[in-house]
């Protein structure tokens, strides 16, 4: 590729610039919950008319999708727009929901995790237009919803409902323009065990659920740290993220306790072997405890109820796959030098777009992993610049690198 196009993609970046900056402070001024994305959707339908995207729609679940070109072969950037929480407001420096800006950052709930990539994708496919690089190619910019509730849940609707068909999807989660190639996976299990209620006055009348579950805290303690591991994804991991009881009253014996497992699943494991490992304990046997999926069935802004189990598979791509190796050269291309090829520590949309339905998945964003999901979020605007160039040269460098492999 000529210098030409490295001058021409630099100036429309710059040209962007202040509407991709105004466009993600705009995002991050309307609160987006999981479930709550309604008045995001419309801004963003707004901005892609805007940019004169050819198409613009939301499916039935909420999804909004943006589609530029028309050509066979079809590739898609994917980023969630909902958000998590603000947790403890005395932990920011400034109001969250304001879209502060500096001549670094910007700053706000989501700037980072993932309204920024997403912003980005949009300029990207503006600036695939105005330069002609969707020869042969539908590029479907696509904004997620309920990712932080139940990610992949989106792309399970979309393609059960064969809304798209990508051959590729760039998952523009936040790497800090490292190129991540995929993730450990994940399940949420739920572990249960009975007693039976007594006065509290006169305990051994009764059987205890928590000294019960104490017990098998601890021995889930201990499964933690012999886990598998695996040379490029790292160690499966487990922990306990809630503790429920039921009890007649507080002057009474508990007769029941359940817990929450959230477990991280490397190579070589599945929600099976997962579960299993937590049957085999001592204890889960002893006290005849019950082992289970959680399911999600929690209705989108539209009301659409998608139910699926909380198991979301471990995928990696090869290195050296054709979309691996065009994000690689993108960057090359625009910087003279490698980019880190990496995975996340965090889960993605990639459970299921690759994970369960296997269409290859690449991930490449401006923004840190460690600014998710934490107090006083930002991200960086040359980031945001740098993203949207790579996203623009992303499909004509996949497309050349397929064609030429055949």
């Amino acid at each position: 590729m000529s210098e030409d196009y490295k001058k021409q993609l630099d100036e429309r970046s710059k040209h962007y610039q202040s509407s991709l900056y105004k466009f993600l402070r705009d995002m991050i001024a309307i609160p987006s919950l999981s479930c709550g994305e309604s008045n995001l959707v419309d801004r963003i339908v707004a901005e892609m008319k805007a940019l004169a995207y050819d198409e613009v729609r939301i499916d039935k679940m909420g999804n909004v999708m943006g589609r530029i070109g028309h050509g066979d072969r079809v590739i898609v950037f994917d980023g969630h727009i909902d958000t998590v929480d603000i947790g403890q407001r005395e932990n920011w420096t400034f109001d969250p929901f304001v879209g502060k800006e500096d001549d670094t950052y910007i700053y706000g709930r989501g700037a980072s995790d993932q309204e920024g990539g997403f912003a980005s994708a949009v300029y990207g496919g503006k600036i695939i237009k105005d330069l002609g690089l969707d020869d042969g190619l539908t590029l479907w910019v696509v904004g997620s919803i309920q990712e932080e509730d139940c990610d992949g849940l989106c792309w399970q609707y979309i393609l059960d409902q064969k809304l798209l068909a990508p051959e590729l999807v760039v998952l523009t989660e936040p790497t800090g323009l490292r190129v991540h190639r995929g993730h450990r996976g994940r399940m949420e299990i739920k572990v249960s065990v009975k007693g039976l209620s007594a006065h509290g006055s006169a305990p051994e009348r009764g059987d205890n659920a928590i000294y019960k579950m104490g017990a098998i805290l601890k021995e889930l303690e201990t499964l933690n740290e012999g886990l598998r591991d695996d040379a490029f994804l790292g160690k499966g991991s487990l922990t306990v993220s809630e503790i429920f009881y039921s009890s007649p009253s507080r002057c009474a014996v508990a007769d029941a306790c359940w817990i929450s497992v959230d477990r991280r699943l490397t190579f070589g494991e599945t929600a099976e072997t997962a579960m299993d490992e937590i049957r085999a304990l001592k204890s889960v046997q002893a006290f005849q405890a019950s082992v289970d999926l959680y399911t999600y069935a929690r209705p989108s802004y539209r009301g659409l109820i998608k139910e699926v189990p909380c198991y979301f598979p471990t995928w990696t791509l090869d290195e050296n796959h054709q979309a691996c190796r065009a994000l690689v050269s993108a960057y090359e291309y625009l910087y003279d030098k490698m980019p880190l090829v990496d995975k996340w520590t965090f889960s993605t949309n990639g459970v299921a777009i690759m994970g369960l339905h296997g269409i290859p998945c690449i991930g490449f964003g401006p923004g840190k992993e460690e600014e998710a999901h934490a107090p006083n979020e930002k991200i960086s605007k040359k980031e945001l610049l740098a993203a949207s160039m790579i996203y623009a040269l992303v499909p004509k460098y996949y497309l050349e690198v397929a064609e030429y492999e055949g």
